[in-house]
């Protein structure tokens, strides 16, 4: 391997992973030529609308899924949380990176007094599972829209105008990015449950690249962060449900090696957080999708039918 072109969006925290793995892989072989491609999504076009109310899954991956079918780049890093369920015929991902940290996090404004979520009245998030959990927890907040990067947010997050108390973000973002300090409260993973995927990276390459393949994963891929989040992806696929679904999963390992077992805890939940159907089930890490799929058919077995059923009425 001698060039690579690496796609990702455009935006500082894409393009402060894409350079984490461009780093890696320069550490190993310093003598790879690597050329980073920055590819605008619809996702970051759209930034009037709200993500649930565009309709389109593929918000943030789309244009770079194009770039690697057409072979203008060789992989594309992502968001692991952002890629759907279902790629696109002749793509896979071959690379899951170790995960940062799972958690919600809530970031509140220098100038409302708020700093805590139960102090405040109107938090901005553009989550539908972030919403749900919290409403049902804090009845009293108000949930706004809030589009944008994170540098974006920060600004609406600071102009009073906008009225906000807080805004709700991954943790693994900000901490990519250096910003921990602008954390003012973790949230329990336990009770509001995280994203599939979240904290992971995701790389993208064309099927049958089988040279590629082995040298990324060799390089970058970890093992049990990437059973771990095949059981959750699993899951999320076996529901029919997408990035802007109140779908939630905290996963953990225990023991080790090919005994090991993943323990899952997920949640479907209503729109408005009234309803949240919360079911635990664990099985073998060398099964991890037979696992994720064994999950959702538990959910598919209750209530949770009915609430998917509606949330797909209503989009």
């Amino acid at each position: 391997m001698k060039n690579l072109k690496i796609g990702t969006r455009d935006s500082k925290l894409a393009l402060v992973q894409t350079r984490w793995v461009r780093d890696i892989l320069l550490l190993q072989y310093p003598d790879l030529a690597i050329e980073i491609i920055e590819i605008k999504t619809q996702g970051d076009k759209i930034l009037d609308t709200a993500l649930s109310k565009i309709g389109d899954k593929a918000l943030f991956t789309k244009e770079l899924e194009n770039e690697l079918l057409a072979g203008t780049i060789d992989l594309a890093v992502h968001s692991m949380k952002d890629l759907p369920t279902q790629l696109p015929e002749g793509l896979e991902i071959c690379v899951t990176s170790s995960r940062e940290d799972i958690r919600d996090v809530v970031c509140f404004s220098g100038y409302s007094g708020v700093s805590s979520l139960k102090q405040a009245k109107t938090i901005g998030t553009s989550s539908l599972r972030r919403i749900a959990q919290l409403q049902n927890k804090y009845p009293q907040i108000n949930f706004v829209d809030i589009r944008g990067n994170l540098q974006t947010r920060f600004k609406k997050l600071n102009n009073p105008a906008n009225g906000y108390d807080g805004i709700v973000l991954a943790a693994a973002g900000l901490n990519r990015l250096g910003m921990q300090d602008s954390i003012g409260e973790y949230l329990n993973p336990l009770e509001i449950l995280p994203a599939v995927g979240q904290g992971a990276l995701a790389i993208e390459i064309k099927s049958g690249r089988n040279d590629l393949r082995e040298f990324l994963r060799k390089s970058l891929n970890s093992p049990v962060d990437e059973a771990i989040v095949k059981a959750e992806r699993a899951f999320l696929r076996s529901l029919q449900g997408g990035c802007q679904v109140p779908i939630g999963v905290h996963s953990s390992l225990r023991g080790f090696g090919e005994n090991a077992i993943i323990e899952l805890i997920g949640i479907v939940a209503s729109l408005d957080g009234s309803q949240i159907i919360r079911l635990e089930h664990s099985g073998s890490v060398a099964q991890p999708e037979r696992l994720g799929q064994e999950f959702g058919e538990l959910f598919l077995a209750t209530e949770a039918k009915e609430i998917l059923a509606g949330l797909r009425t209503e989009s």
